[in-house]
């Protein structure tokens, strides 16, 4: 397939027929994951289109299937029931049409009475304009809506806005619908650039999801990065929250020390007409401290839990993933349950990961070293009563370090360019651990805290020194493709 060219369905489905030997090359690689999905072939980022219905939560997702570095963006489709059993889908959207031939990127769902209704942008560059440039010219950001009652079968696109219907001082940086229900109708962020460099969302509204109206938006005083992508806006325990990623905001101490962040921020938005402007920029919190964390996205399940799942990557890396060597990239973090805890936000794992545990031990620190625990794809609990100062192996090479009020974690040898990622923390009481065989999500302090991160080294080994400790140890299977 060829970079900026239309993609339709029969296409795919001829590539798919002539490549078994691409499959089984990026099957046979030794850094797959057992229990995170990951693209059959090439790239994967971000989530989109989350949802239940009847039942099925629907995962989508940016999807190159092509090669690894992202060319081409699809959306891949997955199913599950309990986010153990999967069933893999062919892609579900296409770059056919002349609104998003140059990629469909990311978007969202929204579910009522039933229907299902998706927001998405469709990307067109105008490389044949004489003006073109990356930010202000040649881009065209289109916002694209289609509707389906179970997930796999969908009504025609329709184009609901263009880069003439945005504000006037809009780069054509415009992207990431995201639709939120209110007693006085449906509200819409975008992710946006704005023409002097400075990132915010853009809000409409409409009466009826098709026709939509700009209301406003939710911005700082001074800039906070260049662009906010992929804004999330939801009602968690009664209170108003805004998910983003804002691009370009520089390091201060260990925060914000990647090229990218993805940042979250309790609002008192009254959703009125106009400019609202976030003024303690201190309430602004990372959502993940890890070096491989992106475009999360949230949404209700049937049961009332808001869920996060995000892209186990990031945009522009000074790091790399050897797996492109094996013709694939990326992987989706697993599924947290949302809560808010002391005015913040906390993630912690879905209660149905459980069922994925086996061989459960209880250990002292004392007991565990002596063990030799050599796994690579387990989880572990800790819980400390007044650890003033550890070192935590996780596999040869990578290790927790708790002194000072610092909490880092160093990926040593195995981090193929990753070094250290730290937080400062008042105390360390508890740490949950899942090991992958090429990843890690650490959960600290119940989920207050959290560390996503791409890691390679192949040599197993847990250890536990300069505190005492109660810790369970789980191996856990993979995923099961149904």
């Amino acid at each position: 397939m060829k970079k900026y060219q239309k993609v339709y369905r029969e296409m795919y489905e001829q590539w798919h027929r002539e490549n078994q030997a691409y499959r089984e090359q990026v099957a046979a690689d030794e850094n797959r994951l057992a229990y995170h999905l990951m693209p059959e072939t090439g790239w994967l980022n971000d989530p989109n289109g989350l949802c239940q219905v009847n039942g099925v939560y629907h995962i989508y997702y940016q999807y190159t299937p092509f090669e690894p570095t992202g060319e081409l963006k699809l959306w891949g489709h997955c199913t599950t029931r309990d986010f153990v059993h999967y069933q893999q889908c062919e892609p579900a959207v296409y770059p056919d049409q002349d609104f998003d031939a140059h990629g469909v990127y990311s978007g969202s769902a929204f579910v009522e009475n039933g229907l299902i209704h998706y927001f998405y942008t469709g990307n067109v560059k105008y490389f044949d304009r004489d003006d073109y440039d990356y930010i202000l010219t040649g881009r065209g950001s289109n916002t694209i809506h289609m509707t389906s009652r179970d997930g796999f079968y969908f009504s025609e696109k329709e184009l609901l806005l263009t880069n003439w219907d945005y504000p006037a001082d809009m780069s054509g940086h415009v992207r990431d619908p995201k639709v939120i229900r209110r007693a006085d109708g449906y509200y819409m962020v975008l992710g946006a650039r704005d023409i002097a460099g400075k990132g915010l969302v853009l809000v409409y509204r409409s009466e009826d999801l098709t026709s939509w109206q700009y209301h406003g938006r939710i911005t700082t005083r001074e800039a906070f990065g260049y662009m906010w992508e992929c804004p999330d806006l939801f009602v968690l325990d009664g209170r108003l929250f805004l998910i983003c990623c804002p691009q370009g905001v520089p390091q201060r101490g260990v925060d914000f020390a990647n090229v990218h962040q993805c940042t979250a921020v309790m609002l008192d938005y009254d959703f009125a007409p106009g400019e609202y402007i976030l003024e303690d920029m201190a309430q602004v919190r990372m959502v993940d401290r890890g070096f491989d964390f992106y475009a999360p996205q949230t949404f209700e399940d049937e049961s009332g839990r808001r869920i996060l799942i995000g892209w186990m990557g990031i945009p522009d890396p000074d790091y790399t993933n050897p797996t492109v060597e094996a013709g694939w990239q990326h992987a989706l973090t697993l599924p947290r349950e949302l809560h808010i805890a002391d005015g913040r936000l906390v993630q912690t794992p879905l209660k149905e990961l459980q069922a994925l545990r086996r061989n459960r031990r209880v250990l002292e620190a004392e007991s565990l070293n002596q063990a030799g625990e050599r796994g690579l794809v387990y989880e572990l609990e800790a819980e400390f009563d007044h650890c003033r100062s550890m070192t935590m192996t996780l596999r040869n090479g990578v290790a927790l370090e708790w002194k000072a009020g610092l909490l880092t974690l160093d990926l040593g040898p195995c981090g193929s360019g990753r070094t250290s990622r730290s937080v400062e923390l008042d105390r360390l009481d508890h740490l949950q651990i899942f090991s992958d065989t090429s990843s890690l999500e650490v959960f600290v302090n119940r989920g207050s805290e959290v560390f996503t991160t791409r890691v390679y080294g192949r040599e197993g080994g847990i250890r536990l020194e300069g505190c005492g400790a109660r810790v369970t140890l789980y191996d856990l299977e993979g995923f099961c493709w149904c």
